[in-house]
């Protein structure tokens, strides 16, 4: 009896000072000044006072082809700054020679103008991740029996409470599987969980309609099926990452940070910033996205069904600027399918060709990007940037990349010819590596996949959409992942 009353004791002591710490935390919580709200119109023109700009150049409207602002898509008016920075030429004039000074300085120099100038800076020091599994199932995907467990990644906020982040996961692999399994991730939408913030931008496989978006593009369609397929119907993109013996996993931007520029001020960025306002080199969503992408692959590592070292990355239209970003930042990436990321994504800066800077830079798209991006929309031009795309690609070196688009008449606003241009220009990073380049500098006819080096590209002849370039994604990644079909 004694005993049992001690053990009451001891449980009652417990819950009053559990109680004590929740009541503290709720005290300390309510000291804290709630997260800043300001409209993206707001914040756009608060970073615009920061910069001292006091108007910035319009963006191409890509629905009005009677505007004069209507986007090009006359390539001999593509080209107004054709000459790009080098990539193997210090910032001090020395040509990059070897593996080392690629290395050692110039990938470092060019990392810093990134994070500069135009993604923005992750933090030094971020909240570390705890990943749940909330939920397994056993089902047959496709005639597969796979099983797919529901992840959520809570996200420390004990820095500040105000702010929650949990990280929306799931991941998919063959029951049948008997070792660990390479996995293809892809920033999308996980339709079992909730959708976070009810935003349509979780669409798997595609994007909601982009302000001043191109009526040839796909956006405003019906997004979850279109996508999916490899085209005409065929299996989904999950079915035929099984078929090769290798699971999926579909991580949820959404859930990491919102996409608009009211969210900046919570999200993991927010969260960073105890709710308030970023500063002018501060990550935007991109790179913030792509830091749940890395967290995600964290937990690959700990997973005993998963061979992390054979981790893809996918995206498409936004999402697919998302993967090229965490393919460039995170070396643990084995292999990206970047898919009509267009600008801010694979295709250079310096073309005229269907969405421009400006466009970015402007209140629907900006916080995408670090706020020093507005200075190339006014009074700076695109040619003052001090990176371009080909760089961006060149960071994921010599590790493979997969660019791809699709046809002018349904995805022109993406400039499938600026994103091949990048892919070519990062080449000499590649052969300087000991890897292949795209094999050419000449823009190849539709439909030609060009998947013999590390750096590969296919233009689709359908429209906004990477279904049918998943089979031949699938193709080329072969030959670096080696799990193999049962």
């Amino acid at each position: 009896m004694n005993r049992i009353l001690e053990l009451v004791g001891v449980s009652a002591v417990v819950l009053v000072i559990a109680a004590g710490v929740g009541a503290a935390r709720a005290q300390e919580s309510a000291a804290l000044p709630p997260p800043v709200e300001m409209t993206a119109q707001q914040d756009h023109q608060r970073i615009m006072d920061l910069l001292h700009i006091t108007s910035l150049r319009r963006g191409r409207d890509g629905m009005n082809r009677q505007s004069p602002f209507y986007a090009n898509y006359d390539e001999s008016k593509a080209n107004p700054y054709p000459n790009l920075p080098d990539p193997l030429v210090l910032k001090h004039g020395k040509p990059v020679k070897n593996a080392r000074t690629w290395w050692k300085q110039r990938r470092p120099e060019i990392v810093e103008d990134f994070d500069s100038e135009i993604y923005g800076r992750v933090p030094k020091k971020t909240p570390k991740v705890k990943w749940e599994v909330t939920g397994t199932s056993n089902e047959t995907v496709g005639e597969v029996p796979v099983v797919t467990k529901q992840l959520v990644g809570h996200v420390d906020n004990s820095s500040y409470p105000l702010i929650k982040v949990d990280v929306q996961l799931s991941l998919t692999t063959p029951v049948n599987a008997t070792g660990r399994v390479p996995v293809i991730m892809e920033f999308g939408f996980n339709f079992r969980g909730p959708r976070p913030g009810g935003s349509p931008s979780n669409n798997p496989g595609g994007a909601p309609p982009r302000p001043g978006g191109n009526p040839l593009s796909g956006a405003g369609l019906p997004l979850a099926g279109r996508g999916q397929f490899g085209g005409g119907g065929g299996p989904s993109w999950q079915q035929q990452v099984l078929a090769k013996g290798w699971g999926y996993a579909i991580l949820s931007p959404n859930s990491i940070q919102a996409d608009n520029g009211a969210g900046l001020t919570k999200g993991i960025i927010g969260l960073c910033n105890k709710g308030q306002p970023r500063k002018l080199d501060d990550w935007g969503a991109l790179r913030a996205w792509a830091w749940g992408a890395s967290r995600a692959l964290d937990y690959f590592e700990t997973d005993n069904s998963v061979d992390a070292r054979q981790a893809g990355i996918e995206g498409h239209s936004r999402y697919g600027k998302a993967t090229i970003v965490a393919m460039a930042y995170d070396p643990r990436f084995a292999i990206a399918f970047v898919s009509s990321s267009g600008e801010g994504g694979a295709k250079l800066h310096r073309r005229d060709w269907g969405e421009i800077v400006e466009n970015v830079a402007g209140t629907g798209e900006y916080y995408w990007m670090a706020g020093n991006f507005l200075k190339y929309a006014g009074p700076l031009n695109w040619g003052d940037l001090p990176v371009d795309s080909h760089e961006l690609v060149a960071l994921c070196a010599p590790r493979p990349v997969f660019l791809s688009a699709g046809a002018t008449n349904g995805d022109g606003w993406v400039d499938a010819k600026g994103t091949f241009l990048a892919g070519a220009a990062a080449g000499p990073v590649y052969k300087l590596l000991g890897k292949k380049d795209l094999g050419t500098t000449e823009f190849p006819p539709i439909e030609t996949p060009l998947i013999d080096g590390e750096v590969a590209f296919r233009q689709h002849s359908a429209g906004h959409t990477p279904g049918p370039n998943w089979p031949v994604f699938l193709t080329f990644a072969e030959r670096y992942i080696k799990g193999r079909a049962r």
